[in-house]
């Protein structure tokens, strides 16, 4: 029988008998010794024997063979005694120093000082403070677990946040794929890990180096080898191929297998089965696939970078592929702008086009991004905006400065991907009121290859403050859109102060429309903007309006306010010629109040037409009172407000879809291009 108690133990063998059976039986029965329990009698006897040298039930003091001897060796080194009964050795806690402790086998004496004992107390009354210190051992334990999970977290973020920064891929980290995904290392199937936004490669967390380390991603410039090349060969790289994907040799779908299997190009994004990939379509010319119209090839930045050492500027004759129509498209994505769909398009931008084509204006600006068309042959660039009104008219201020720098062959004409909130100058030019991601991003390529280039009116928008020491410069803005005086400005103006102050709330397009509707709301219980008829002057054109009772006056370029209100034709039953944003013209329009605004919206009223004319001045008398160019608000005190024509810009015109609105003015449409036609 063996019976251990604690951690330091001392062992001995008794001599046969029944005082040594009593002692055994005796131990075995007592239970543990408890905090602050006081010991019985036989308790003080037994340590009064062990102080004199003698054992406690009258024999001699032996130490215990190991445990690891036989039989034939402990009776030996028992000295010719009869072991307990049952060959049974009694491992007894220490009551004194006299008592020999056991040495582990391996273990050398006096190499380190053995641990103090600790009693665990135990039954009733030990039972509370047990359960409190057995908690508080196991809340101190996961404390440590929980630092050491955390600082190992922390550790392993760093190593992949140094990985991402010194990478030539553009690594993402994501907690869930949006499709079956394999690591591209180790070929396991993977829920999470990371991704390249140019070439599409996957790996799990563990595999990330060595990837990092062994995959090439997308080249932007191929590497000078002194000769000029004028095509490359595919890029292939295995697994993940796009869903629905059809291999280029047998015509069947690929990636139908649950496992790491067939291969994909990233530039001409054609897929092969593995079973299919010859030695010939490795080394096989890349045509670029469908967007090779639109796609920078690496081969051609190369040998540009060469002509510029030379400093030659003859772009135009290393056109690649030998084609007159290659029109390549640079896209600038405003990450920020309204449902927050730019991070997402940037990613698939890239994986269809050279990553050096695609921009995000959080990290540069449009004016840097519009350098690259410096590079590219004249008049031949196409740039896609992905972003709000806010954002096209950042970029169109930017192609201004081109043309002030004397670049003027190299302004590139521009579309719109919507994805602000208003977005009245996108569904003018019938790219839409908005995108949501219901249309692939190849689609939105073809769509630009297809769309017509029209102009745009751009207009100067002084104000120049009143008084008779203003020595203060007049605000200069540049209209796109509209101007307005009245309660919309003051809608703009509180959503704009609301956004400022917390822009987490406002990530979707739908809570944006409805804080325009809360404040629109409460502007028809409040009026803040009566009387503007007496407190205002307007001309058009030099000649004075008599204005009626009106809250607000707008100015239009465009034919869309509003959201997708088409207010200058108002419900279409009276004869009006239609808005156009290339005649050099302005409608200026007045409405009742925030009510009224509704009203034309749902199409059940007509806004009140002022005229239409070249030049419009407005003189504030009095007061302050809210303004607005293309959404940008602010409160403005006595001023006089002149409009003048600025310039023009050339942009895209997609006539792919048309709503209800659009089908009364597809006469006007007809009429832009035909004169488009004839300036050419």
């Amino acid at each position: 029988m063996i019976c251990s108690t604690t951690e330091l133990k001392c062992s001995y063998l008794t001599a046969p008998g029944k005082a040594s059976q009593h002692h055994v039986k005796e131990f075995m029965s007592k239970e543990p010794l408890r905090v602050g329990q006081r010991r019985d009698k036989h308790s003080e006897q037994r340590d009064k024997n062990s102080a004199k040298g003698e054992p406690a039930s009258g024999g001699r003091l032996r130490q215990a063979p190991p445990l690891s001897t036989s039989r034939d060796s402990r009776d030996k080194a028992g000295g010719g005694q009869a072991p307990l009964p049952g060959g049974a050795r009694c491992l007894v806690t220490a009551a004194s120093a006299s008592c020999t402790p056991r040495i582990p086998s391996g273990r050398r004496l006096g190499a380190e000082p053995l641990s103090p004992v600790r009693l665990r107390p135990r039954g009733p009354r030990g039972a509370a403070a047990s359960s409190s210190s057995s908690s508080s051992g196991r809340q101190q334990l996961r404390e440590a677990g929980t630092g050491r999970g955390s600082f190992q977290r922390s550790r392993r973020q760093v190593l992949i946040r140094d990985i991402f920064r010194k990478s030539k891929h553009d690594w993402h980290y994501t907690d869930l794929f949006g499709q079956p995904s394999y690591c591209c290392v180790c070929a396991q199937h993977i829920l999470q890990g990371a991704f390249c936004n140019c070439c599409g490669l996957r790996v799990s967390e563990g595999c990330l180096k060595k990837a990092d380390q062994h995959f090439l991603c997308k080249e932007i410039m191929m590497r000078s080898d002194g000769r000029t090349r004028s095509s490359m060969p595919h890029h292939w790289i295995r697994g993940n191929v796009p869903l629905c994907s059809y291999c280029v040799v047998c015509k069947q779908q690929c990636g139908t297998q649950p496992k790491l299997c067939d291969y994909r190009c990233v530039w001409c994004q054609c897929t092969v089965h593995d079973d299919c990939m010859l030695d010939c379509l490795k080394i096989e010319e890349c045509t670029f696939g469908e967007f090779k119209d639109l796609i920078i090839p690496p081969y051609y930045l190369s040998t540009v970078n060469q002509l510029r050492k030379d400093k030659r500027t003859d772009y135009e004759k290393i056109v690649p592929y030998g084609r007159k129509h290659w029109i390549p498209v640079i896209v600038l994505a405003n990450t920020r702008s309204g449902n927050n769909m730019g991070e997402i398009l940037l990613g698939e931008f890239k994986i269809l086009l050279n990553p050096v084509q695609v921009f995000d204006l959080s990290k540069t600006t449009p004016a840097k991004a519009l350098q690259l068309c410096t590079l590219l042959p004249c008049n031949a660039v196409r740039v896609l905006v992905c972003g709000g009104d806010g954002t096209v008219g950042w970029v169109l201020d930017a192609i201004d400065e081109m043309k002030i720098k004397g670049q003027e062959r190299f302004i590139p004409q521009v579309a719109i991907l919507p994805l602000g909130t208003g977005n009245d100058l996108s569904n003018t030019l019938g790219w839409g009121a908005g995108y949501a991601g219901e249309v692939p991003v190849e689609q939105i390529l073809r769509n630009v290859m297809e769309a017509d280039g029209i102009k745009l009116d751009r207009w100067k928008v002084q104000v120049t403050n009143k008084g008779y020491y203003n020595l203060r410069k007049p605000k200069v803005f540049t209209m796109n859109n509209y101007f307005s005086i009245g309660p919309d400005a003051l809608m703009a103006l509180n959503f704009h102060a609301h956004r400022e102050k917390t822009p987490s709330l406002f990530s979707s397009r739908i809570i944006n429309k409805a804080v325009y509707f809360f404040y629109g709301t409460k502007d028809c219980l409040v009026q803040e903007c009566k009387d503007l008829n007496k407190k205002v002057e307007l001309e058009l054109d030099g000649e004075r309006i008599e204005l009626p009772n009106l809250e607000g006056i707008i100015v239009l370029n465009i034919g869309y306010w509003g959201g997708g209100c088409r207010l200058w034709e108002g419900m279409g039953d009276e004869p009006y010629p239609l808005a156009r944003h290339d005649d050099g013209l302005l409608e200026v329009v007045g409405v009742h109040g925030s009510f009224h605004c509704a009203q034309i919206q749902v199409k059940l009223a007509n806004p009140v037409r002022l005229g239409q004319a070249h030049t419009v001045r407005l003189i504030l008398k009095s007061s302050k009172m809210p303004m607005q160019v293309d959404g940008e608000p602010w409160a403005q005190g006595p001023c006089t407000v002149t409009i003048t024509h600025k310039t023009h810009a050339l942009m895209l015109y997609h006539s792919g879809e048309q709503t209800d609105d659009d089908a009364s003015s597809v006469s006007e449409q007809e009429h832009v291009r035909e004169q488009t036609d004839e300036d050419v």
